[in-house]
C-alpha cells in the first residue's frame, strides 16, 4: 500500500504542475486575439489616440489614471474621483462589471464574462499604447457617418416648424415631415462633421419615421428653424 502511495506522488505532482502551467497560459492574453475582440468596444472607443466617441479612446489608456484622458469632456465624477490606474488588475475588474468597480460610473454596459476576451483585450490595449499594434480590422471599427462632404439628398436648404411637424427640404428639393419628437437635433464640431450652415439630414430607425439633423455649431439650430405654418 506504501508503495502503490509513493507511485502515485509524482504523477499528481506532474498533474498540478500541467494545471498551474496551463492556467497561467491562459492568464497571459494575445494581443492578435484581443484586437478581435475588441469588436465588443469599437461601437464606444476608438483604438485611435485623440479620436473619441461616446467613451474616450483606448489608444493611450495603459497605465494611466482613470478620467486622464486629455480632450475628453464627459467623465463622470465618479471615474474622476477613483484615483485608479489602468492597470492588468483593474483593467479586469473593469471589463469585468464597470459598477463594482466604480459605482455610479456611467458605463452601464453588461460586463464580458469571458475571462480570456479579457485578458486579450488588455494585451491589445498594453501593446497599442507601448509598442504600437494593429487597430481593429476596418470592418471591426464603427465610426461615426463622415458628414463634412454630404450628398446633395442629405443636404439640408431649409427647415420649418409648424406645430409638432418640422419640414426638412434638401438640396435635391425634396420636402420629408418628421413629427417633432421623432428629430434629434445635434451637432458635431469635428472634422467629420457637416461643413457651416449646411445641416445633414442623417436617417435611423427602422420604419423611416425618424431621423437625426446634425448641425456644425449649437448657435445654428435655433437661426436655422423658421416657424412658419
Amino acid at each position: 500500500m506504501k508503495a502503490l502511495r509513493r507511485r502515485w506522488i509524482p504523477i499528481i505532482a506532474i498533474a498540478a504542475i500541467g494545471m498551474m502551467t496551463s492556467h497561467d497560459a491562459q492568464a497571459e492574453g494575445d494581443p492578435e486575439r484581443g484586437r478581435k475582440a475588441f469588436i465588443a468596444c469599437v461601437s464606444c472607443h476608438s483604438a485611435e489616440p485623440d479620436v473619441h466617441k461616446s467613451g474616450p479612446s483606448l489608444a493611450t489608456i495603459w497605465g494611466k489614471t482613470a478620467g486622464s484622458i486629455e480632450n475628453f469632456g464627459r467623465y463622470s465624477d465618479a471615474i474622476k474621483a477613483s484615483d485608479i490606474a489602468w492597470n492588468e488588475d483593474n483593467l479586469d475588474a473593469w471589463l469585468s462589471d464597470p459598477q463594482a468597480l466604480i459605482p455610479n460610473t456611467t458605463m452601464r454596459i453588461r460586463g464580458i464574462d469571458s475571462s480570456r476576451d479579457r485578458q486579450d483585450i488588455i494585451a491589445y490595449l498594453k501593446e497599442l499604447a507601448t509598442v504600437g499594434a494593429a487597430p481593429p480590422e476596418e470592418s471591426q471599427q464603427i465610426d461615426p457617418a463622415d458628414l463634412s462632404n454630404p450628398p446633395s439628398e442629405l443636404q439640408v436648404t431649409a427647415i420649418k416648424l409648424c406645430r409638432d411637424t418640422y419640414e426638412i427640404t434638401t438640396a435635391t428639393g425634396q420636402t420629408i415631415k418628421f413629427w417633432e419628437f421623432n428629430l434629434r437635433l445635434k451637432t458635431d464640431s469635428s472634422d467629420k462633421g457637416p461643413p457651416a450652415g449646411m445641416p445633414v439630414l442623417v436617417g435611423s430607425g427602422m420604419r423611416g419615421d425618424r431621423a437625426s439633423l446634425v448641425f456644425a455649431s449649437p448657435a445654428e439650430i435655433s437661426s436655422s428653424i423658421e416657424e412658419k405654418c
